[in-house]
């Protein structure tokens, strides 16, 4: 029965594949159909990524990884998809996010231009695939899949912000992508594979001059996986195009970016370990001041920001620079948090994302004019005597979601924010007392702070300054997306316990590569007396 179960790995590849093909060849003027497929589609996906993450941490399969042999070659000689917890977990990440997405799209950014539907499935397929695939070269595949999706949908309701931003976003990624092919050139004449599993089975092995090879082609992916993952100095494209994109769209590159953390993630533990040998750690010491910098640099950004696109982009980047520094940190214990971290950051940050749309609803241009001229000059408005008015029904949505992002992203208590950076600092101060412990402290204090204040300045000039601000009108299908990824951050925060529990297991996933590599290397294929 088992490899009848790993058969289920396919489904979240092909699924978007098939509904993207079919969408392609509606006319756009049957938008509410198009839109119910695009749907359906979406939220099978987000069943199939509660049935993968139960599979892989259940006892119904004998194991927690499960092992798919595309054409029924073995390992490493036929495509191979790798289902454990951790590509599980991103999986339901993004199908959560997607979902969001794709419901807030409705009342309006899904009907700007064409093949919006079609273009948001192809990014998905390439989502999974990059999340789900064991090799390398397929890796690339699927990278390239998201990336050529994501290039249609930056653009889509296209306007002159979005075609500059979109140029340069296009051209960055075409450059990270001509080094992802070098690198994969390079690891293949020095080991002669591409897969995963046995990529880690041979560089403890390698000869001097072929492992001064595999560090060089690992350098080389690092600029690819790096540029993704918005490090500096390589993220400077982040902060135009996340403020150019559409907020549907917006929210999808917040989750894009955490795919570039999933792959350096994966391949930092798996090929270059403890197990690996005299490349055991390689990179590690770059990935801490790397991070270091991302921090600070994503920090100083956020507060110069003034506008809603900007302090999304520095949140983002901020958010980067915590999980490759605590990835280069080195320390078992920080996983969980750093885990834990990086689900609750993605999710608040979509939310702000979705949820500044409705807020520039709230006041007029002459309003925002006005705010800054009170800041600049120092005005005070005239005091007068209030009994006091109710506030209407979206007007309060607006604001307690509002101060929900706001303590989520910044990390005040009691929401998820706080309980992710108060353990990422209890663990760092439990690990070791050195500088780099020290660093990180102070940096993630300062970038908590200047989240606060950029995050307070924006909601002091949103809400208390427009002039006769009339209370906008909100659509069912705008507000529950926020709200749902609020109320998955409260749920994080009341079931910290048990979610810290399943993240120690994705954790000791990382940590075991072993398993991995056996599980990989030893599925046989399917005989025809199976």
């Amino acid at each position: 029965m088992k490899p009848f179960i790993a058969e289920l790995l396919i489904l979240p590849i092909l699924l978007p594949l098939l509904t993207g093909a079919l969408l392609a060849l509606i006319n756009e003027r049957h938008h509410k159909a198009k839109f119910v497929i695009n749907q359906v589609s979406t939220l099978l996906l987000l069943v199939l990524a509660i049935g993968l993450f139960w599979l892989t941490d259940g006892p119904v399969t004998g194991d927690d990884i499960l092992v798919f042999l595309a054409a029924n070659w073995a390992a490493p000689f036929g495509i191979v998809l790798v289902g454990d917890r951790l590509a599980t977990l991103f999986m339901l990440l993004a199908a959560l996010l997607a979902n969001c997405a794709l419901i807030f799209s409705y009342g309006r950014w899904a009907r700007l231009g064409v093949h919006f539907h079609t273009l948001f499935q192809l990014l998905l397929m390439g989502i999974n695939g990059s999340l789900l695939t064991g090799d390398l070269f397929n890796l690339f595949v699927f990278f390239e899949v998201m990336l050529a999706a994501s290039y249609g949908l930056l653009l889509h309701g296209y306007n002159v912000n979005r075609i500059r931003a979109g140029m340069q976003y296009i051209v960055v990624n075409l450059i990270a992508s001509l080094f992802f092919l070098l690198g994969i050139a390079l690891v293949y004449a020095a080991t002669g594979t591409l897969n995963f599993a046995d990529l880690a089975t041979k560089i403890p092995l390698l000869a001097e001059t072929q492992r001064q090879m595999l560090h060089t082609a690992a350098a080389i992916l690092a600029v690819a996986f790096l540029t993704k993952s918005a490090m500096w100095p390589l993220g400077f494209w982040l902060p135009i195009t996340y403020s150019a994109a559409s907020p549907p769209v917006t929210a999808m590159l917040v989750l894009l970016t955490k795919i570039g953390i999933y792959v350096i993630l994966r391949l930092h533990y798996l090929l270059f370990g403890d197990a690996a040998g005299d490349s055991a750690g390689f990179g590690q010491s770059f990935l801490l001041l790397g991070g270091l910098f991302t921090l600070t640099f994503g920090a100083i950004g956020l507060l110069a920001s003034q506008d809603s696109g900007r302090i999304a982009s520095y949140s983002a980047v901020i958010s980067s620079g915590i999980l490759l520094a605590l990835m280069g940190y080195g320390e078992a214990i920080t996983l969980s948090a750093m885990l834990f971290y990086l689900i609750s950051s993605t999710l608040a940050v979509a939310a702000f994302v979705l949820l500044t749309e409705l807020i520039e609803r709230i006041y007029t241009p002459a309003d925002s004019v006005f705010a800054l001229s009170m800041e600049f000059f120092a005005m005070e408005e005239d005091k007068k005597e209030s009994a006091g008015v109710v506030i209407p029904a979206a007007m309060a949505f607006l604001g307690l979601t509002f101060a929900a992002c706001a303590l989520i992203m910044s990390g005040l208590p009691p929401l998820s924010g706080f309980i992710a950076k108060f353990s990422i600092l209890h663990q760092l101060l439990q690990s070791r007392n050195d500088v780099a412990s020290w660093l990180l402290v102070i940096l993630l204090i300062f970038a908590g702070l200047t989240a606060i204040i950029s995050l307070m300045r924006f909601g002091v000039r949103s809400f208390w300054t427009a002039q006769a601000a009339q209370s906008p009108r909100l659509k069912m299908s705008e507000a529950s997306p926020i709200l749902l990824l609020l109320l998955l951050c409260i749920t994080m925060t009341i079931m910290a316990g048990p979610l810290y529990a399943l993240l120690d297991r994705v954790a000791d996933d990382l940590l075991q590569t072993h398993r991995y590599i056996e599980q990989v290397l030893h599925t046989a294929p399917i005989s025809r007396n199976d």
